[in-house]
């Protein structure tokens, strides 16, 4: 059973259109294209893989956003097939694709972007694909004057995106600024081959706000530094992992950095990615734990999250979260294994949840393996580490592994 999701409400951003529906990609018949189109002037900007075999979509999206300067109208959303491990031909049939949706919806090839999750090292279904592109588009201009979307097509498309996913992962906040409220949309699927680095995961955000081009950049990174680049399931990287903030303007309020208002704008915007990654642990792949590893005391935030990850990544740690089995000897050995350079363990401080665990070079006295198991049996769990070496801190969330974890990864092609 997947870990519940609660996630807030959401809210359509207006200028938003979306269409989802079933173009014959994935083998079960379910929906597979999303098609999302954005008013004239919205600002996007993007994150991507740095996986050295990034995806064909992935090279064209990168591309287009270049050339347009930001300036997106359309993204193309397809799960099933990852396009990715497919050389030229691959990369010509995304520029394809996007050449025939520009085309359909009378606007520029380099406004159009394009994504893809699904298996990896097989090409798209072209004509499949350009049937759903034409179908989508003449949903997409009978929908072209309506002023807000309904809240069931947002709910669609980020149910069309998924691929090993449980849940769907789409949530709203909001903030008020200058007397206008101002909201922030976004969704993500998810669930494996999931540690990003900017992952197989995508996520769209969108607000109503108008920001620049390097401001919105900005913006992004940051939120992404402490949310999808905060999360491992597995410790693989995809090739097509992106993440999207397009800003429409609609609200009619500006902002900038080095407005009163920015801090509030970033924290919002910091927020609905962080409970977007978190949603995407609880629906990894055969979890039934939700790990947060905290790492404070390190030289510099590198150092800190290096533990940290060691820590979340490490298989032996993970299998033992599954099992509810407080074993200290593992989270030793993974934070030894990093081999930081003049590593004092005396100095180091080990909790599971709030039971101190190790410190001065030993088990505390009096530990408590039996309230620490208790710690480990609960859904949600924090280890914390104090390296003891300096100020910085960071915080990786992380699942359990389980059984299911390889049965779902064992199947996925059969």
């Amino acid at each position: 059973m997947p870990l519940p999701l609660t996630l807030a409400p959401a809210i359509p951003v207006p200028g938003v259109h979306l269409t989802t529906l079933a173009a014959g990609i994935k083998a079960s018949g379910s929906d597979d294209m999303v098609v999302i189109t954005l008013p004239e002037g919205t600002v996007t900007a993007g994150v991507f893989t740095k996986n050295g075999f990034c995806a064909a979509p992935v090279t064209v999206a990168r591309e287009h956003l270049e050339s347009s300067s930001g300036g997106t109208r359309v993204l193309l959303i397809n799960s099933g097939n990852a396009n990715a491990g497919t050389g030229e031909p691959g990369r010509l049939m995304a520029r394809g694709h996007c050449k025939a949706l520009a085309s359909a919806l009378g606007v520029a090839t380099e406004t159009v972007l394009p994504f893809s999750t699904g298996v990896i090292g097989q090409l798209l279904p072209d004509e499949r694909m350009l049937a759903g592109i034409e179908k989508a588009a003449s949903v997409l201009r009978d929908k072209a004057e309506e002023p807000l979307a309904p809240l069931a097509d947002w709910e669609a498309a980020a149910r069309g995106i998924m691929t090993t996913d449980t849940q769907v992962k789409l949530t709203s906040r909001e903030l008020v600024c200058a007397g206008q409220r101002i909201i922030i949309t976004g969704m993500a699927k998810g669930a494996g081959m999931i540690q990003p680095n900017m992952a197989t995961m995508l996520s769209y955000v969108f607000t109503d706000a108008t920001i620049d081009m390097p401001d919105l950049d900005a913006a992004l990174h940051e939120a992404v530094a402490r949310s999808f680049n905060a999360i491992t399931v597995d410790s693989d990287t995809s090739t097509n992992d992106a993440c999207l903030l397009s800003a429409t303007g609609a609200s009619g309020v500006s902002l900038s950095r080095g407005d009163d208002n920015w801090q509030k704008f970033q924290s919002t915007l910091d927020a609905v990615c962080l409970d977007l990654a978190q949603a995407v642990i609880r629906d990894a792949e055969g979890a039934s734990k939700f790990v947060t590893v905290v790492v404070e005391g390190g030289r510099d935030d590198a150092e800190a999250r290096e533990v940290a990850y060691a820590i979340a990544n490490s298989p032996l740690v993970k299998t033992a979260m599954f099992a509810s089995d407080a074993n200290l000897g593992r989270l030793l050995m993974a934070i030894g294994k990093t081999e930081l350079p003049d590593f004092d363990s005396n100095v180091v401080r080990v909790r599971i949840g709030d039971v101190p665990a190790f410190e001065k070079g030993g088990i505390v006295a009096g530990y408590s393996e039996e309230r620490a198991s208790a710690v480990m049996a609960e859904t949600d769990i924090e280890i914390g580490v104090q390296l003891g070496r300096g100020e910085a801190e960071t915080r990786v969330y992380t699942s359990d592994l389980s059984h299911e974890y390889v049965t779902v990864n064992a199947e996925y092609r059969t």
